[in-house]
């Protein structure tokens, strides 16, 4: 046990599996993974044809998100591709930031040459897991783009000799606003949880009664807002990245939903 402040911005190596380096920040994942097949598991043993009142309530808010998504894409056809790949970002990131307020998260760990080494680091305070979350996100976006309006239409957002070079440097803008949007959704997860988690723990140690339970409150808002955020974000890119190109209009919508 270590009851010392341990504040580690990169995740920290806990052993290695075939080889390969396992960090703690790996294992959580692990765990919220396995806790969300768990979960997922028994609520479909529990599922009934009949709802009872709480099957009918979360049944009435997956049809009005549902409903959300269809409304943004103008399809339903579309909102059935993207719905379960929209509802697991943000249920997979709002578990990760959840998870952060279990107790014995950082409190039990290792000893790696003398240094404490917890077992367990919150999933999205690692710039590592967003990163990969947005690099999924990213794939998703340009290649639905690429399959919905085939890969020159979709090129031609980017790259147009037909307009002239201002329409040409326009394209080059858009191709660094595509990009951005890596760092954009890695870094705006990880700074907000990050933070958060700093704050807690500085808290924590120096107000340990009463401020630390506001500011916990305060903490899963914010979790769920970001989980939301993204998801929102990765939706609306890729309605973006399906529409027919009919100049650069979008684009200043698109730089408002990226910042």
């Amino acid at each position: 046990m270590e009851s010392g402040l341990h504040i580690q911005l990169a995740a920290e190596k806990v052993g290695t599996l075939f080889g390969i380096p396992v960090t703690n920040t790996l294992v959580t994942t692990w765990v919220v993974m396995g806790l969300l097949l768990i979960l997922g598991i028994a609520i479909k043993s529990k599922v009934s044809i009949v709802p009872g009142k709480l099957q009918n309530a979360v049944e009435m808010f997956i049809e009005y998100v549902f409903g959300y998504v269809e409304g943004l894409l103008d399809s339903r056809e579309l909102a059935l591709r993207y719905f379960p790949l929209i509802a697991t970002i943000f249920i997979f990131i709002l578990a990760g930031n959840l998870f952060d307020f279990i107790p014995f998260i950082g409190s039990f760990g290792i000893y790696h040459g003398g240094e404490f080494v917890p077992v367990l680091h919150p999933v999205n305070a690692d710039l590592n897991s967003t990163l990969a979350l947005a690099i999924i996100s990213f794939l998703v976006i340009e290649f639905s783009g690429i399959l919905t309006l085939g890969f020159f239409k979709y090129g031609s957002k980017f790259v147009n000799f037909k307009g002239g070079i201002m329409e040409f440097i326009v394209g080059l803008i858009e191709i660094i606003g595509n990009l951005a949007r890596l760092i954009s959704l890695s870094f705006r997860l990880f700074g907000a949880i990050f933070a958060g988690e700093v704050l807690l723990l500085v808290i924590g140690m120096f107000v340990p009664l009463l401020l630390p339970v506001p500011l916990m409150a305060f903490e899963i808002f914010i979790g769920i807002l970001q989980a939301g955020i993204f998801a929102v974000l990765t939706l609306a890119f890729i309605k973006i990245a399906i529409a027919e190109p009919h100049g650069h209009g979008a684009t200043a919508g698109e730089h408002k939903l990226a910042h």
